[in-house]
Protein backbone atom coordinates (compact mmCIF):
# COMPACT_ATOMS: atom_id res chain seq x y z
CA UNK A 1 0.00 0.00 0.00
CA UNK A 2 1.19 3.48 -0.54
CA UNK A 3 3.20 4.74 2.25
CA UNK A 4 2.17 8.47 4.41
CA UNK A 5 5.24 11.12 4.26
CA UNK A 6 8.20 9.50 5.45
CA UNK A 7 9.49 10.66 8.95
CA UNK A 8 12.74 12.09 9.25
CA UNK A 9 15.76 9.87 9.65
CA UNK A 10 16.75 9.62 13.71
CA UNK A 11 19.31 11.73 14.42
CA UNK A 12 22.80 10.08 15.24
CA UNK A 13 21.67 6.83 13.38
CA UNK A 14 25.31 6.76 11.96
CA UNK A 15 24.28 6.34 8.79
CA UNK A 16 25.50 9.81 7.25
CA UNK A 17 29.14 10.59 6.18
CA UNK A 18 30.21 12.91 8.95
CA UNK A 19 28.65 10.18 11.60
CA UNK A 20 31.58 7.66 10.15
CA UNK A 21 33.87 10.27 10.60
CA UNK A 22 34.05 10.74 6.58
CA UNK A 23 34.48 14.56 6.13
CA UNK A 24 34.51 16.67 2.88
CA UNK A 25 36.46 19.70 3.08
CA UNK A 26 37.10 21.76 5.15
CA UNK A 27 34.02 24.52 5.31
CA UNK A 28 31.56 24.40 8.72
CA UNK A 29 28.32 22.78 7.80
CA UNK A 30 25.21 23.71 9.04
CA UNK A 31 23.32 22.37 12.30
CA UNK A 32 21.81 19.75 10.47
CA UNK A 33 24.01 19.74 7.68
CA UNK A 34 21.10 19.84 5.05
CA UNK A 35 19.07 21.87 2.69
CA UNK A 36 16.70 22.96 5.82
CA UNK A 37 19.60 24.78 7.32
CA UNK A 38 19.12 27.45 4.82
CA UNK A 39 16.69 29.69 6.72
CA UNK A 40 12.63 29.44 5.06
CA UNK A 41 13.25 26.16 2.92
CA UNK A 42 11.57 23.12 3.90
CA UNK A 43 11.01 19.21 2.53
CA UNK A 44 8.94 17.12 2.46
CA UNK A 45 8.76 13.34 1.08
CA UNK A 46 5.71 10.84 0.32
CA UNK A 47 7.34 7.62 -0.39
CA UNK A 48 4.95 5.01 -3.10
CA UNK A 49 5.84 1.43 -2.27
CA UNK A 50 4.02 -1.25 -3.34
CA UNK A 51 5.95 -4.69 -3.47
CA UNK A 52 7.04 -6.07 -4.99
CA UNK A 53 7.13 -4.11 -8.13
CA UNK A 54 6.63 -0.30 -6.96
CA UNK A 55 9.27 1.68 -5.11
CA UNK A 56 8.94 5.34 -6.25
CA UNK A 57 8.08 8.32 -4.92
CA UNK A 58 8.03 12.49 -4.73
CA UNK A 59 9.83 14.64 -2.87
CA UNK A 60 9.40 18.67 -2.18
CA UNK A 61 11.73 21.56 -1.80
CA UNK A 62 9.31 24.35 -0.27
CA UNK A 63 10.76 27.86 -0.05
CA UNK A 64 8.78 29.41 2.32
CA UNK A 65 7.97 32.78 0.35
CA UNK A 66 8.05 31.72 -3.01
CA UNK A 67 5.26 32.14 -5.71
CA UNK A 68 4.24 34.29 -8.90
CA UNK A 69 3.77 37.14 -7.26
CA UNK A 70 6.91 36.99 -4.72
CA UNK A 71 9.72 34.92 -7.39
CA UNK A 72 12.79 33.98 -6.16
CA UNK A 73 15.80 34.40 -8.18
CA UNK A 74 16.96 31.34 -9.61
CA UNK A 75 19.16 29.20 -12.10
CA UNK A 76 19.84 26.08 -13.89
CA UNK A 77 22.30 24.08 -15.76
CA UNK A 78 22.24 20.70 -17.43
CA UNK A 79 25.25 19.00 -17.20
CA UNK A 80 23.56 16.24 -19.85
CA UNK A 81 19.95 16.77 -21.02
CA UNK A 82 18.53 13.00 -21.05
CA UNK A 83 15.64 14.22 -19.24
CA UNK A 84 12.47 15.82 -18.54
CA UNK A 85 12.64 18.74 -16.51
CA UNK A 86 9.98 20.31 -16.34
CA UNK A 87 9.75 24.39 -16.83
CA UNK A 88 13.43 25.04 -17.50
CA UNK A 89 12.88 26.93 -20.44
CA UNK A 90 11.43 30.10 -18.28
CA UNK A 91 13.71 29.25 -15.46
CA UNK A 92 16.25 29.95 -17.91
CA UNK A 93 14.74 32.86 -19.55
CA UNK A 94 13.57 34.84 -17.00
CA UNK A 95 15.67 33.93 -13.90
CA UNK A 96 12.63 33.40 -11.54
CA UNK A 97 10.95 30.63 -9.74
CA UNK A 98 7.64 30.39 -8.86
CA UNK A 99 6.71 27.25 -7.43
CA UNK A 100 8.24 24.61 -5.46
CA UNK A 101 10.58 22.38 -6.68
CA UNK A 102 9.40 18.60 -7.00
CA UNK A 103 11.67 15.51 -7.72
CA UNK A 104 9.99 12.69 -8.95
CA UNK A 105 10.18 9.52 -11.88
CA UNK A 106 10.60 10.30 -14.74
CA UNK A 107 6.98 9.07 -16.38
CA UNK A 108 5.05 10.43 -13.51
CA UNK A 109 7.02 14.01 -13.73
CA UNK A 110 4.15 15.94 -15.92
CA UNK A 111 1.79 14.28 -13.11
CA UNK A 112 3.14 15.84 -10.65
CA UNK A 113 3.65 18.85 -12.59
CA UNK A 114 -0.47 19.27 -13.07
CA UNK A 115 -0.51 18.47 -9.27
CA UNK A 116 2.23 21.30 -8.56
CA UNK A 117 -0.18 23.88 -10.51
CA UNK A 118 -3.43 22.79 -8.88
CA UNK A 119 -2.13 23.49 -5.79
CA UNK A 120 -0.06 26.54 -6.47
CA UNK A 121 -3.51 28.10 -7.98
CA UNK A 122 -5.39 27.44 -4.82
CA UNK A 123 -2.41 29.09 -2.49
CA UNK A 124 -3.30 32.97 -1.22
CA UNK A 125 -2.54 35.48 -3.40
CA UNK A 126 -3.06 33.03 -6.43
CA UNK A 127 -6.51 33.93 -7.18
CA UNK A 128 -6.23 35.79 -10.33
CA UNK A 129 -3.23 33.71 -11.43
CA UNK A 130 -3.15 33.01 -15.11
CA UNK A 131 0.21 31.78 -15.59
CA UNK A 132 2.47 29.93 -13.61
CA UNK A 133 5.56 27.58 -14.35
CA UNK A 134 6.04 24.72 -12.28
CA UNK A 135 9.46 23.61 -11.81
CA UNK A 136 9.82 19.08 -11.71
CA UNK A 137 12.88 17.24 -11.93
CA UNK A 138 12.80 13.19 -12.27
CA UNK A 139 14.90 10.30 -12.75
CA UNK A 140 13.96 7.13 -14.15
CA UNK A 141 13.23 4.69 -11.87
CA UNK A 142 12.48 1.64 -13.97
CA UNK A 143 15.40 -0.70 -12.77
CA UNK A 144 13.38 -1.40 -10.07
CA UNK A 145 10.19 -0.36 -10.20
CA UNK A 146 7.14 -0.12 -12.28
CA UNK A 147 7.73 2.86 -14.37
CA UNK A 148 4.91 2.38 -16.81
CA UNK A 149 1.98 2.49 -14.16
CA UNK A 150 3.13 5.91 -13.25
CA UNK A 151 2.15 5.62 -9.58
CA UNK A 152 2.62 8.80 -8.03
CA UNK A 153 -0.92 10.47 -8.16
CA UNK A 154 -2.11 14.15 -7.17
CA UNK A 155 -2.87 13.17 -3.71
CA UNK A 156 1.02 11.80 -3.20
CA UNK A 157 2.32 15.35 -4.07
CA UNK A 158 -0.29 17.01 -1.81
CA UNK A 159 0.76 15.22 0.59
CA UNK A 160 4.59 15.65 0.20
CA UNK A 161 4.16 19.35 0.04
CA UNK A 162 1.45 19.73 3.20
CA UNK A 163 4.48 17.46 5.29
CA UNK A 164 7.20 19.66 4.12
CA UNK A 165 8.98 21.21 7.27
CA UNK A 166 11.95 21.74 8.83
CA UNK A 167 14.70 20.09 10.55
CA UNK A 168 16.60 17.06 10.13
CA UNK A 169 15.75 15.48 6.34
CA UNK A 170 14.39 11.92 5.42
CA UNK A 171 17.55 10.30 3.10
CA UNK A 172 18.08 7.24 0.96
CA UNK A 173 14.77 5.00 0.10
CA UNK A 174 12.25 7.82 0.55
CA UNK A 175 10.48 9.87 -2.02
CA UNK A 176 11.49 10.62 -5.25
CA UNK A 177 14.25 7.90 -3.88
CA UNK A 178 12.91 5.37 -3.44
CA UNK A 179 13.62 3.38 -6.30
CA UNK A 180 16.68 5.00 -8.09
CA UNK A 181 20.19 3.64 -8.09
CA UNK A 182 23.69 5.27 -8.43
CA UNK A 183 27.43 4.17 -8.57
CA UNK A 184 26.41 0.13 -8.84
CA UNK A 185 24.54 0.59 -5.19
CA UNK A 186 21.34 1.29 -3.86
CA UNK A 187 20.76 5.10 -3.69
CA UNK A 188 18.17 7.56 -2.65
CA UNK A 189 17.61 11.24 -1.18
CA UNK A 190 20.22 12.83 0.02
CA UNK A 191 21.46 16.60 1.56
CA UNK A 192 24.09 18.42 3.19
CA UNK A 193 25.10 22.42 3.67
CA UNK A 194 28.07 24.26 4.48
CA UNK A 195 28.56 28.17 5.85
CA UNK A 196 31.22 30.06 3.44
CA UNK A 197 32.33 33.20 4.17
CA UNK A 198 31.20 35.66 1.35
CA UNK A 199 31.94 39.21 1.36
CA UNK A 200 33.01 39.29 5.08
CA UNK A 201 29.56 37.45 6.54
CA UNK A 202 28.74 33.89 6.59
CA UNK A 203 25.71 32.44 4.25
CA UNK A 204 24.58 29.45 3.78
CA UNK A 205 23.83 26.94 1.11
CA UNK A 206 22.20 24.01 1.32
CA UNK A 207 21.75 20.90 -1.46
CA UNK A 208 19.44 17.88 -1.89
CA UNK A 209 20.09 15.53 -4.55
CA UNK A 210 17.95 12.80 -5.89
CA UNK A 211 20.80 10.34 -7.37
CA UNK A 212 19.87 7.82 -9.81
CA UNK A 213 23.26 7.96 -12.18
CA UNK A 214 25.80 5.83 -13.74
CA UNK A 215 29.93 5.32 -13.21
CA UNK A 216 31.90 4.17 -10.12
CA UNK A 217 31.95 5.61 -6.92
CA UNK A 218 34.99 7.38 -5.59
CA UNK A 219 35.14 7.92 -1.92
CA UNK A 220 37.70 10.40 -0.82
CA UNK A 221 39.46 9.49 -3.54
CA UNK A 222 39.24 5.92 -3.62
CA UNK A 223 37.22 3.31 -6.04
CA UNK A 224 34.74 1.53 -4.01
CA UNK A 225 32.66 -1.12 -6.01
CA UNK A 226 30.21 -3.83 -4.53
CA UNK A 227 33.04 -6.99 -6.17
CA UNK A 228 35.79 -4.69 -4.28
CA UNK A 229 33.69 -4.86 -0.63
CA UNK A 230 32.89 -8.86 -1.58
CA UNK A 231 29.28 -8.22 -2.38
CA UNK A 232 27.90 -10.07 -5.28
CA UNK A 233 24.55 -8.65 -6.66
CA UNK A 234 22.17 -10.76 -7.57
CA UNK A 235 21.52 -8.46 -10.49
CA UNK A 236 24.39 -5.78 -12.07
CA UNK A 237 23.30 -1.90 -11.25
CA UNK A 238 22.29 -0.15 -14.78
CA UNK A 239 25.28 0.78 -16.63
CA UNK A 240 27.16 3.91 -16.80
CA UNK A 241 24.77 5.42 -19.70
CA UNK A 242 21.55 5.35 -17.82
CA UNK A 243 20.26 7.01 -15.02
CA UNK A 244 20.13 10.31 -13.56
CA UNK A 245 20.52 12.76 -11.24
CA UNK A 246 18.88 16.12 -9.70
CA UNK A 247 20.54 18.48 -7.73
CA UNK A 248 18.30 21.58 -5.72
CA UNK A 249 20.66 24.22 -4.55
CA UNK A 250 19.88 26.98 -2.08
CA UNK A 251 21.20 29.62 -0.57
CA UNK A 252 20.37 32.96 1.36
CA UNK A 253 23.82 34.82 -0.21
CA UNK A 254 22.56 37.89 -1.91
CA UNK A 255 22.90 36.40 -5.87
CA UNK A 256 21.19 37.21 -8.62
CA UNK A 257 19.86 34.64 -11.54
CA UNK A 258 22.72 34.90 -13.53
CA UNK A 259 25.26 34.15 -10.48
CA UNK A 260 22.84 31.18 -9.27
CA UNK A 261 23.35 29.53 -12.90
CA UNK A 262 27.23 29.76 -12.24
CA UNK A 263 26.02 27.78 -8.85
CA UNK A 264 24.20 25.41 -10.19
CA UNK A 265 26.98 24.93 -13.06
CA UNK A 266 29.42 23.67 -10.09
CA UNK A 267 26.74 21.49 -8.50
CA UNK A 268 26.44 19.55 -11.69
CA UNK A 269 30.01 19.47 -11.66
CA UNK A 270 30.58 17.85 -8.42
CA UNK A 271 29.59 14.72 -9.40
CA UNK A 272 32.27 14.11 -10.95
CA UNK A 273 34.08 13.71 -7.56
CA UNK A 274 32.09 11.28 -6.53
CA UNK A 275 32.93 8.79 -10.10
CA UNK A 276 29.93 9.99 -11.76
CA UNK A 277 30.46 8.82 -15.93
CA UNK A 278 27.72 11.77 -17.21
CA UNK A 279 26.32 8.87 -19.95
CA UNK A 280 24.54 9.76 -22.85
CA UNK A 281 21.61 8.38 -21.27
CA UNK A 282 21.81 9.95 -18.10
CA UNK A 283 20.34 13.63 -17.32
CA UNK A 284 21.91 15.56 -15.40
CA UNK A 285 20.17 18.85 -13.76
CA UNK A 286 21.06 21.25 -11.23
CA UNK A 287 18.54 23.83 -9.89
CA UNK A 288 19.51 26.99 -7.43
CA UNK A 289 17.48 29.32 -5.89
CA UNK A 290 18.32 31.83 -3.79
CA UNK A 291 15.91 33.10 -0.56
CA UNK A 292 16.20 36.65 -0.94
CA UNK A 293 14.12 38.85 -3.60
CA UNK A 294 16.19 39.65 -6.33
CA UNK A 295 16.51 43.31 -4.70
CA UNK A 296 19.41 44.55 -7.36
CA UNK A 297 21.91 44.01 -4.72
CA UNK A 298 24.52 41.06 -4.71
CA UNK A 299 27.52 40.08 -4.37
CA UNK A 300 30.60 40.39 -6.41
CA UNK A 301 31.36 37.87 -8.58
CA UNK A 302 35.15 37.77 -7.24
CA UNK A 303 33.95 37.12 -4.05
CA UNK A 304 32.36 33.41 -5.01
CA UNK A 305 35.21 30.99 -4.58
CA UNK A 306 33.98 29.84 -1.26
CA UNK A 307 30.75 29.15 -2.45
CA UNK A 308 31.45 27.54 -5.37
CA UNK A 309 34.04 25.48 -3.04
CA UNK A 310 31.22 24.98 -0.73
CA UNK A 311 28.84 23.48 -3.41
CA UNK A 312 31.32 21.13 -4.48
CA UNK A 313 31.65 19.79 -0.93
CA UNK A 314 28.07 19.66 -0.36
CA UNK A 315 27.03 17.94 -3.71
CA UNK A 316 29.54 15.20 -2.87
CA UNK A 317 28.70 14.44 0.40
CA UNK A 318 24.87 14.34 -0.10
CA UNK A 319 25.57 12.00 -2.62
CA UNK A 320 27.30 9.36 -0.11
CA UNK A 321 24.56 10.47 2.30
CA UNK A 322 21.95 9.01 -0.47
CA UNK A 323 24.00 5.65 -0.46
CA UNK A 324 25.06 5.33 2.91
CA UNK A 325 21.43 6.15 4.49
CA UNK A 326 19.53 3.51 1.87
CA UNK A 327 18.92 -0.10 2.29
CA UNK A 328 19.29 -3.12 -0.24
CA UNK A 329 16.03 -3.40 -2.22
CA UNK A 330 14.56 -6.18 -4.38
CA UNK A 331 12.11 -4.44 -6.66
CA UNK A 332 10.58 -5.41 -10.63
CA UNK A 333 11.54 -8.69 -11.99
CA UNK A 334 13.09 -9.63 -8.41
CA UNK A 335 15.93 -7.74 -9.26
CA UNK A 336 17.72 -6.50 -5.94
CA UNK A 337 20.16 -4.15 -5.74
CA UNK A 338 22.86 -3.99 -2.50
CA UNK A 339 23.10 -0.88 -0.22
CA UNK A 340 27.02 0.42 0.39
CA UNK A 341 27.72 -0.94 3.82
CA UNK A 342 29.04 1.47 5.86
CA UNK A 343 31.43 -1.16 8.02
CA UNK A 344 32.40 -2.43 4.79
CA UNK A 345 33.31 1.02 3.49
CA UNK A 346 35.53 2.11 6.54
CA UNK A 347 37.26 -1.16 6.28
CA UNK A 348 38.15 -0.38 2.04
CA UNK A 349 38.92 3.84 3.27
CA UNK A 350 41.40 2.21 5.98
CA UNK A 351 43.13 0.11 3.93
CA UNK A 352 43.83 2.21 0.91
CA UNK A 353 45.88 4.69 3.64
CA UNK A 354 47.75 1.58 4.85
Amino acid sequence: MDQPPHPPSAPGAGRRSRDLGIVIGDTPTGPLDAITDVPGVRVGHTTVRRRPDVHSGVTAVVPDTVSPRTPLPAGVFTGNGYGKLVGTTQLTELGALETPVLLTSTLSAFRVADALVGWMLRRPGCEDTQSLNPVVGECNDGFLSDIRSRPVREEHVRAALAGASGGPVAEGCVGAGTGTVALGFKAGIGTASRTPELADRRCTVGVLVQANFGGTLRVLGRTVTARSLGLAPDDPAPVAETGSCMIVVATDAPLDARQLTRVARRAVFALARTGAAYGHGSGDYAVAFGTRPDTGARADDAALGPLFEAVLDGVEEAVLNSLLAATTTTGLHGRTVPALPADLLLDALAAGRR
